[in-house]
């Protein structure tokens, strides 16, 4: 399983390591991070609309959270690794054998109690979004949704290896299978519902909403399956377990920014609902 959809998820953490040492670097406290006049913030690669070839909603907030500290961004775009634990250790703790990272904080870890229980070597908290999964459907071909049993006999797009996947295909033990289509990425979903290939896609709440941006055309509905959680999973950030001082000061950033409101202002920039932790 890809940390992809651990990612996007946030529930479940692999034990996959990498092979090769390094040394640990020195801790980056504020005082330091002060004094070098930059913030280092690890994001996601190919994770629209979150973090996608430097433009989304993390990397809006990364220079949000920068700004509101009055430091430069170096922005640090990864690839995610196997695990979870695995993109911890290279971004926040450790740095990639590799070379690349750490960074100061990392954006969107799941804060769930598991993760952080089995990753004491760093802090996570300051969620501020709940991401949820949602079936978007095309009102031409599906004009009415009425539950689960509403998919019988409908195409349903879903991205490969992801949650939406796993819970579509295993519903009822499988009775949904043979309609089901999977695609390389969530995106290529959602354009092939645009193009009148598909029915319907499940897929994570904001990527529907930065595709669609509230289309009447393609209505979002909640699905209730037994192994998806419905109040969803909330994401946030993490630091160094000791760099307690920076916690603190992007915690407070996150805080102003929520509070002027310019945080849901990111958001709504690439069209997708802030949902409140």
């Amino acid at each position: 399983m890809l940390n992809s959809t651990l990612h996007k998820l946030g529930r479940v953490v692999l034990a996959a390591g990498l092979c090769g040492s390094v040394a640990l670097p020195a801790h980056a406290d504020w005082d330091k991070i002060h004094q070098s006049g930059t913030l280092k913030v690890a994001v996601y690669e190919q994770f629209a609309p979150f973090s996608d070839r430097n433009t989304g909603i993390d990397v809006d907030l990364a220079n949000a959270l920068s700004a509101k500290l009055g430091l430069k961004l170096k922005l640090l775009p990864f690839p995610a690794g196997e695990s979870l634990g695995d993109d911890l250790r290279n971004m926040v703790w450790k740095g990639h054998y590799l070379g690349y990272g750490p960074a100061d904080v990392l954006l969107h870890v799941p804060v769930e109690p598991q993760l952080m229980n089995e990753n004491g070597k760093v802090s996570i908290f300051a969620p501020y979004h709940v991401e949820t999964v949602r079936l978007v459907r095309s009102v031409r071909t599906m004009p009415d949704f009425d539950g689960v049993d509403s998919l019988a006999g409908k195409t349903i797009g879903v991205e490969k290896v992801s949650i939406a996947g796993m819970v579509l295909l295993g519903e009822g033990n499988g009775r949904f299978r043979d309609k089901v289509r999977i695609f390389e990425s969530a995106g290529d979903a959602l354009a092939a519902l645009k193009a009148g290939e598909l029915d319907a896609v499940l897929a994570n709440r904001s990527e529907i909403e930065a595709a669609f941006r509230d289309d009447p055309a393609f209505p979002l509905n909640e699905v209730a399956f037994q192994r998806l959680p419905r109040a969803g999973w909330a994401v946030g950030m993490a630091v160094r377990k000791d760099d307690q001082d920076v916690a603190r000061m992007l915690q407070q950033a996150v805080n102003e920014l929520r509070a002027s409101g310019e945080l849901q202002a990111i958001f709504a920039r690439h069209g997708v609902h802030e949902q409140l932790p």
